[in-house]
């Protein structure tokens, strides 16, 4: 947190039932928040399993970039390793895996490194396709593909001009927490003006403030959240402001906002249905300020524009859309599956908590795309893009 301490480690001794505690970890749990301090991605060659003979000439190898938790190896626990088994099934070795927390340190490794696959959040994935560092991918090599909801299949952070860049992996929505001993808010404009609120440290988080005067006042004429005016961009920047103070705490791991609550110290968060059910679970007094969802983000798999070994990569694809990684995977990360398929044993939970098979309430959750000044859409202008994004954020919470 920006502003308090951290308390996740209070929140880790003191009896929660936290699968991110257990299972995820507290690094492995949280998505990647923009604004840490980039550090060298990691160089060694992932440790893993003999693998089988090259599948081709020239094939065999694969390089991966990731996020912390999406391709995991057993490093951190033995069971959880969906790397080892591809690598068996498919004979192609995974000779370089480096992770990153945030869509920053993604582009200083992209750009220095030479990498098959990637696993990019929205923001990054609109740079690398604006770019041209993003391959379009070939869906019908995919047989596993299908299996996902349209509506994820077409979102527009990964589907440009027709082509597709990116396989949806894990998703996750924001959705209003309110400590029940407190008066319950009134709408999203509720965490922005509460004495005591927890608010995701992430330029996106403006999103999340558009949303709520996409609501509250009509006559700003906001369409898309994630791709605003300067003068919208002005208004949600200052309804955030409004209450900014002692009161308000700015997290990177969502077990911050578990311990703020279990200390009391939270009336009000930007938190995920996961955590929500975690709470009401351990028995805490935190409920759901609305049955609805408000932003959302889908990480997706991407193909390098440049990628040296393409078989792999594409067995990789398939493989990382199936039913037992994709389990696998959002159990660890407490996120959504894309795959359905996906909702059984251990990520039974999750996907409960996220109401995977319900397509209504997935239509109502407005997914993000990468800011930008041409608004997403060719043949518009004149909205804000990501940087102006991260300029005006670092100035509310630096």
């Amino acid at each position: 947190m920006r502003r308090g301490r951290r308390m996740g480690a209070f929140v880790c001794a003191g009896g929660l039932a936290l699968g991110a505690c257990t299972g995820a970890g507290a690094e492995s749990a949280a998505r990647p928040a923009v604004g840490v301090t980039a550090v060298a991605p990691t160089r060694t060659p992932t440790p893993s399993p003999s693998p089988t003979p090259s599948i081709s000439e020239g094939e065999g190898i694969l390089t991966v970039l990731s996020h912390r938790g999406y391709a995991e190896w057993g490093g951190s626990d033995p069971k959880v390793n969906w790397v080892g088994p591809f690598e068996k099934k498919t004979g192609c070795r995974v000779t370089r895996l480096d992770h990153v927390r945030n869509a920053e340190e993604l582009h200083k490794a992209y750009d220095a490194g030479s990498y098959d696959v990637v696993a990019a959040s929205p923001e990054a994935a609109g740079r690398l396709i604006a770019e041209g560092k993003a391959g379009a991918i070939d869906t019908a090599l995919l047989p596993r593909y299908g299996d996902m909801p349209k509506r994820l299949r077409t979102l527009p952070a990964y589907d440009r001009d027709g082509k597709v860049y990116g396989v949806p992996f894990l998703w996750e929505v924001a959705q209003l927490g309110h400590d029940t001993r407190e008066p319950r808010p009134r709408g999203l404009s509720g965490l922005f003006g509460a004495k005591t609120s927890a608010v995701e440290d992430d330029p996106l988080s403006l999103a999340t403030a558009a949303l709520a005067l996409k609501k509250d006042d009509p006559d700003l004429d906001i369409d898309d959240p994630f791709q605003l005016t300067p003068a919208q961009l002005d208004r949600a920047t200052a309804l955030l402001a409004e209450r900014d103070g002692d009161g308000r705490e700015y997290w990177t791991d969502p077990l911050d906002v578990v311990s703020g609550f279990a200390a009391g110290a939270v009336s009000v968060a930007q938190t995920s249905p996961y955590v929500l059910s975690l709470l009401r679970r351990a028995g805490r007094p935190v409920r759901p300020a609305s049955a609805d969802p408000a932003t959302g983000r889908a990480d997706a798999w991407m193909l390098s524009a440049n990628a040296q070994h393409p078989g792999c990569a594409y067995r990789w694809l398939e493989w990382m859309s199936g039913a037992s990684v994709q389990r696998d995977a959002a159990a660890w990360n407490g996120k959504a599956p894309a795959n359905p398929k996906a909702c059984t044993g251990r990520a039974g939970r999750v996907c409960s908590a996220y109401r995977v098979g319900d397509d209504d309430w997935l239509d109502k959750v407005v997914f993000a795309t990468r800011p930008a000044r041409d608004c997403g859409t060719k043949g518009k202008s004149g909205c804000t893009d990501y940087t102006e994004w991260e300029r005006r954020w670092r100035e509310l919470v630096d």
